[in-house]
């Protein structure tokens, strides 16, 4: 019994693409990163030559993360969570209808997943409550959620002026 060519190629060409994708994403990175570099020096040896007063370096210099952060991983760790959830839940379903309940237990395994993903917003939502000084506020809460009233002070973890501060560097596990 001979196995199709197709479904020889179907393993090799997830992995390459995987790891294509992954290494396009770096070489964006470091490209985007190095022509900041190269424009932002430029700006400042013109600077230098016509006697201004040096610009200070952009945030975007010192941090590894590309995106700001901040609200949006308290999103994300919701969205995480209702999704995993979610579909941990249809897979149970899936497997117990087709494969009886010794199959449907692995569909638990993500739905765990999620609930630990929304266990996890939760606790952070009401530990940086606790921190700004709005314990008792819930972490959906889109009004008057912060201690000055403003609908989205105090669930940041931003300062007022826009970017996040950084204690240090950037690792993946921090992340």
């Amino acid at each position: 019994m001979s196995i199709p060519i197709i479904a020889l190629m179907i393993p090799i060409v997830a992995i390459v693409m995987g790891i294509g994708i992954g290494m396009l994403r770096l070489w964006l990175d470091y490209r985007n990163k190095r022509d900041m570099f190269k424009m932002h020096h430029a700006e400042r040896i013109a600077a230098i030559e016509r006697g201004i007063e040096l610009p200070p370096l952009p945030p975007q210099f010192f941090q590894d993360y590309p995106y700001p952060r901040g609200a949006s991983d308290s999103i994300r760790y919701l969205r995480n969570g209702l999704v995993l959830l979610l579909v941990g839940g249809a897979v149970f379903l899936a497997l117990d209808e087709e494969g009886g309940l010794d199959a449907a237990w692995w569909g638990l395994v993500p739905a765990a997943v999620g609930a630990a993903f929304l266990l996890f917003y939760v606790v952070a939502a009401r530990k940086l409550g606790a921190r700004n000084g709005d314990a008792g506020s819930s972490p959906s809460s889109g009004s008057n959620g912060g201690p000055n009233g403003s609908p989205n002070s105090g669930q940041t973890g931003a300062p007022s002026g826009g970017a996040p501060e950084r204690s240090g560097p950037s690792t993946p596990s921090q992340r």
